[in-house]
């Protein structure tokens, strides 16, 4: 038998999916009424609306299905629980660039990374490289743009 997959994640990005699920769910009603006006309007060979509504809630229903399955899967994790001298998951990680310019990331879930806000997944590739890595530790990503390098300066867990 396949063993199900835990997915670490923060409180807030369980608290995001949940949201999500939550309004995917309040739409359905809206959906059905929408394919029932659109049934109502005769042919339904050459009715957009009706296919229209059907795509949605073919798009609706896939989408709760796949946010069940990652709350289904979900371990919520507090970074502030954590301490140690290594990058794990949840931690906060602040790098020095070539430039020894600060960048700083926390580690997170892939359904809640957003590297505009300094949080990237475990499973990209600078994330991969950060895990198990101590403060004074250089650094190779391979990212599509060339080699990057960066020197640990801090570890965190706020």
């Amino acid at each position: 038998m396949a063993t199900v997959e835990k997915m670490p994640m923060l409180q807030m990005g369980y608290d995001k999916l949940n949201a999500q699920l939550r309004e995917l769910k309040a739409e359905r009603p809206q959906i059905v009424d929408a394919i029932e006006e659109a049934r109502a309007h005769g042919d339904l060979s050459e009715n957009a609306e009706y296919h229209a509504a059907k795509e949605r809630q073919g798009q609706v229903e896939a989408t709760i299905v796949d946010l069940e399955d990652k709350l289904s899967r979900a371990q919520v994790i507090d970074p502030t629980t954590l301490s140690g001298d290594r990058i794990v998951f949840g931690a906060t990680v602040t790098l020095l660039d070539e430039d020894d310019k600060p960048i700083r990331y926390q580690i997170v879930g892939q359904a809640e990374a957003d590297a505009k806000a300094g949080m990237i997944s475990y499973n990209s590739p600078l994330g991969r490289a950060l895990i198990g890595r101590e403060v004074g530790d250089e650094v190779e990503v391979s990212v599509p743009s060339g080699d990057k390098f960066y020197l640990v300066d801090k570890i965190e867990f706020i």
